[in-house]
């Protein structure tokens, strides 16, 4: 009798502790990833007939929220693309008035989707991430390779991507003797905390 009891107790213990981690896992469905500002940036590279032009953008905002259940993405990261120096003063400023067009098109944002592959509970994941970005006042369907490490309380991801800038409707900067691509490459490196996302 004794045994039947103790044995029911460690059944009823078992059962407790299984809907527990069951009522756990359900609450932590939807995750908040939020950005460091102070890592995370947008580096873009644009070759010329001379030599390669190397410049970054500082992140303006961020908040993505990511569903394990169903893989899909909300939120955004938005770049100022006021910010975005290549440590030539002149360069910049043509950049920025006759590329950009930053003082009527301010921000640099993409809005993800939709993640496709599986993220490892620990180190680090190759997936592919589908979404819009945002540029000169439109936005465009595309999908990066990222490469993610999701932690409890931390994430990481970095990205290495092209954007077809002139096909996208900016102007290509060449002048007579000085002729650049017409398309320039991103690299995203980001950083920052994770949270159980509010029901």
């Amino acid at each position: 009798m004794r045994y039947s009891i103790a044995r029911l107790a460690r059944t009823f213990a078992l059962a407790g502790f299984t809907w527990a981690s069951g009522a756990l896992a359900a609450s932590t469905q939807s995750i908040s990833l939020q950005c460091d500002p102070a890592q995370t940036t947008a580096k873009f590279t644009l070759g010329d007939s001379l030599h390669t032009v190397h410049g970054a953008f500082k992140v303006k905002r961020c908040d993505i929220r990511f569903d394990l259940a169903s893989s899909k993405l909300e939120g955004e990261i938005v770049f100022d693309a006021t910010s975005g120096e290549s440590g030539n003063a002149s360069r910049d400023r043509k950049m920025q008035k006759n590329v950009l067009e930053s003082a009527r098109y301010p921000e640099i944002a993409f809005r993800p989707g939709r993640l496709e592959g599986n993220v490892a509970p620990s180190g680090t994941s190759l997936v592919q991430v589908s979404g819009l970005f945002g540029i000169h006042g439109a936005e465009h369907e595309i999908t990066v390779p990222v490469e993610v490490d999701l932690e409890a309380d931390h994430w990481t991801a970095s990205a290495h991507f092209p954007v077809p800038y002139v096909k996208w409707g900016m102007k290509n900067p060449s002048i007579l003797f000085l002729r650049v691509g017409d398309t320039v490459t991103i690299d995203f490196q980001g950083t920052g905390g994770t949270k159980p996302d509010s029901p």
